[in-house]
């Protein structure tokens, strides 16, 4: 029952994520959609990390170079995601209240992958690798 719950509220912090960053966009004060190419940074952040879980053996302690390097293009995805509101901001494609928005949307949104890996990365009954 506590995977239904967790479940449950990471859809919850997606949800909210993703209303920010509607909120961020949509607003008649903002009216310019740009900010939606944060999508794309959503979508890519967790595949290098997903495949090189499908790639690596974890019965090895040592350190690995393709998990190493999954996790390096995975904080670039997120370091990008998190730049691009802000170069956006700067060159005054949007204004700086919905580049606060689309910044709490990207941790709102990134926490929840995080969330969803840390409560589902383990190899348990109930894995994401069962889906």
């Amino acid at each position: 029952m506590a995977g239904i719950k967790a479940l449950i509220s990471l859809s919850f912090g997606g949800a909210v994520g993703l209303m920010f960053l509607m909120l961020g966009c949509a607003l008649p004060v903002y009216d310019t959609y740009w900010p939606l190419f944060l999508l794309f940074f959503y979508i890519l952040a967790p595949i290098p990390y997903c495949i090189s879980r499908r790639v690596v053996d974890d019965t090895d302690s040592a350190s690995n170079a393709c998990k190493e390097l999954a996790i390096f293009l995975t904080t670039g995805i997120v370091i990008s995601a998190f730049g691009l509101p802000v170069v956006f901001a700067r060159a005054t494609v949007i204004a700086w209240g919905a580049c606060a928005l689309v910044l709490t949307a990207n941790l709102v949104i990134f926490s929840t992958i995080l969330g969803f890996f840390m409560v589902f990365g383990t190899n348990d009954d109930f894995s994401w690798q069962q889906w």
